[in-house]
Order: structure tokens, then C-alpha cells, then sequence
């Protein structure tokens, strides 16, 4: 089968299309044809290995010292059931789904076999396989993080990188929770944050951006481009500052959690259970929560596909075309 190989750190230039051999399930496991995968920021790190100069010493740990343990990286996707091991019973061949690999990896490949107790999930009707690659990671990180700060009607919410993949996910979920959203984005991107449901959407380019923040119920970080002296400022004094991006809380956030009443809540995981993609799934066939798309290459261009990320303007998501077979389909 195909699939992208990443043998050393380095530059979207690393990843090469290679045959390798084709996976079989076990016996709990399912092997899923891989219709369309991501992006995502995990995928850039590790390729790239960007990460905090505090978290260097345990990343090289995790992710391999010198060059990354999962050469086939990709951590969400949408597909079809191919074949399943002797003992799975909540799937069966031909079955559509949607899926995280979290740090399996694995996406960036024509099959993968994945754990039948894992995030997977049958995939929302209403829609492709392209739109559905982009849910599993963006969309429960958003909902994780925002269920751990607990949102909730007539709460004030900031969410800043409002237009990346987490944040289009955290700005509709915080307003199907009732929340009065407001959005940080480029003015690229108001109207966009603003279809989305924000309330009211700030430009962070703006020569006074800070002076339009007000005080918030909760401060949800989804790019970590603002500093938390300026959210600290912002949180009201019993508030909730959530960062999807840091892997550890810094000096000033340990001492404000000690010093104060508001919580801080970063180095959050997503559980790994189908919990969260269903109810994801319910909110989607509803019309309450749909997945931004940037851009889409296939997965012979996935050299393209990093360069375009690299570059750190992505709206949504940026989806991957592992194979043509429906994936444009509901």
C-alpha cells in the first residue's frame, strides 16, 4: 500500500510517498481504508520537532530521539471498515467512519488497523469523507477543553485563533453550550469566524487590539500568540484560562493558579474513547457544528500540503486525499 514515510526531522521535504506493506487487524482491531486524512498541528511538530525549549528533553522522549518513532504520522481520518478481527462487535465490513489515531499515528496511508475501543465513530450522514477527516482531532480538542473549563449559557468566552481548526470548532461548540463568543482572528478572517456564530470578532493586527478585550468568564487559547500576563489581565477573578498549545503551565500561570481563585488548564488529552466523537456526530447531523476546509491535496502532494501549514495561515483545516473512492460523498 501507499503511504507517507518520515525517517528524520526536518522540513515538509522529509516526507516521502512510499509502498510499505498493508496492515492486518487483530483480533480487537478493525483495518480501515483511509478515504481522507489532515494536517494537523501534532503532524507539523513532529515532523518538524517544534516544541517548546521546556519540553525538548521529554518531546525527544516520546517522539524519538533522533528521528521520530512513527515514521507514518497522521492523526485523524475518515473511511470505510474493510475487514475486522474475530472479536469486534461494534463494527463490521463496509461500515463508514470517522477516526483519531492520537499518537499511533498512522493516517498518511491507504489502511490503517486501529482499535475498536478507540476514538472511532460511525460518520455523521450529512457529510463527505473530506469534511469528516476534520472533526476527530480539532473538534475534541475544542470540546475536551471547553467541558474541562465548564461552559456554560451567559458566559463571556474569548477564543483567540479563532479561525485555525480548533478554534472554528471551540467558537461553534462554546455557542451551542450558550456562551456569548467573542472571536480573535487576522481580518482575513472575520467574516468567516463570524458565520460561525462569534458574537463579536476582534482583527489581533489592529493597532489597539488589547485596548477592545474586555473582562471574560473564560480565555480559551487556541494559538499561543497572546501572552498570558495580557489574558491574565482579561480573566475575571474567578475565570477559566484554557490553552490547547502548552504542554506544561509556565511560572506566571503556577503562580496566578496559587496566588488566585481562576483556573489554568493546559497539557489537557482528549480521552481515548468514542464518547466525544459521538456526541460530535449528533451536533453535526443537526446542523450545529460543521468543519471549516481550507485547503484539500492529495496525498502525493503531502509536500505541499505541509509547506502551505508551515506557514501558519491555515482557515480550518487543510485535508488530505488518500483515496478518490468516494470521498467526496456523503
Amino acid at each position: 500500500m501507499k503511504a507517507v514515510i518520515c525517517t528524520k526531522y526536518g522540513p515538509p521535504e522529509v516526507l516521502r510517498l512510499k509502498e510499505i506493506e498493508k496492515p492486518f487487524p487483530n483480533e480487537n482491531e478493525i483495518l480501515i481504508k483511509v478515504y481522507a486524512t489532515t494536517v494537523t498541528a501534532a503532524d507539523f511538530r513532529v515532523r518538524s520537532f517544534t516544541v517548546p525549549l521546556s519540553f525538548w528533553l521529554p518531546a525527544r522522549i516520546i517522539l524519538g530521539i533522533r528521528k521520530p518513532k512513527k515514521q507514518v504520522l497522521g492523526m485523524e481520518l475518515a473511511g470505510e471498515i474493510e475487514s475486522v478481527g474475530k472479536h469486534v462487535k461494534k463494527f463490521k465490513p463496509g461500515d463508514p467512519v470517522f477516526a483519531a489515531t492520537l499518537l499511533k499515528f498512522g493516517a498518511y496511508a491507504e489502511y490503517i488497523c486501529l482499535p475498536e475501543s478507540g476514538p472511532i465513530a460511525p460518520k455523521p450522514v450529512n457529510v463527505n469523507f473530506h469534511e469528516a477527516a476534520a472533526i476527530p482531532i480539532g473538534a475534541r480538542t475544542a470540546l475536551h477543553y471547553l467541558k474541562k473549563g465548564e461552559v456554560e449559557k451567559g458566559q463571556k468566552v474569548l477564543i483567540y485563533g479563532a479561525s485555525g481548526s480548533v478554534g472554528t470548532y471551540a467558537v461553534q461548540l462554546a455557542k451551542y453550550f450558550g456562551a456569548d463568543v467573542t472571536g480573535v482572528c487576522s481580518t482575513s478572517n472575520i467574516k468567516m469566524v463570524e458565520s460561525l456564530g462569534a458574537d463579536k470578532v476582534i482583527d489581533y493586527s489592529g493597532k489597539d487590539f488589547i485596548k477592545k478585550l474586555e473582562k471574560y468568564d473564560v480565555i480559551f487559547v487556541a494559538v499561543d500568540k497572546c501572552p498570558f500576563s495580557v489574558c491574565n489581565r482579561c480573566l475575571k477573578d474567578e475565570g477559566v484560562y484554557l490553552n490547547v498549545t502548552a504542554p506544561v503551565k509556565t511560572l506566571p500561570m503556577l503562580l496566578t493558579s496559587m496566588r488566585s481563585k481562576k483556573k489554568i488548564i493546559v497539557g489537557e488529552n482528549s480521552p481515548e474513547s468514542a464518547e466525544d466523537l459521538l456526541f460530535l456526530k449528533g451536533l453535526v447531523e443537526k446542523g450545529a457544528l460543521r468543519p471549516v476546509i481550507d485547503r484539500s491535496y492529495t496525498l502525493d502532494q503531502i509536500v505541499e500540503a505541509h509547506t502551505y501549514v508551515d506557514k501558519g495561515h491555515k482557515k480550518g483545516n487543510v485535508v488530505i486525499t488518500v483515496s478518490q473512492d468516494k470521498v467526496r460523498k456523503a
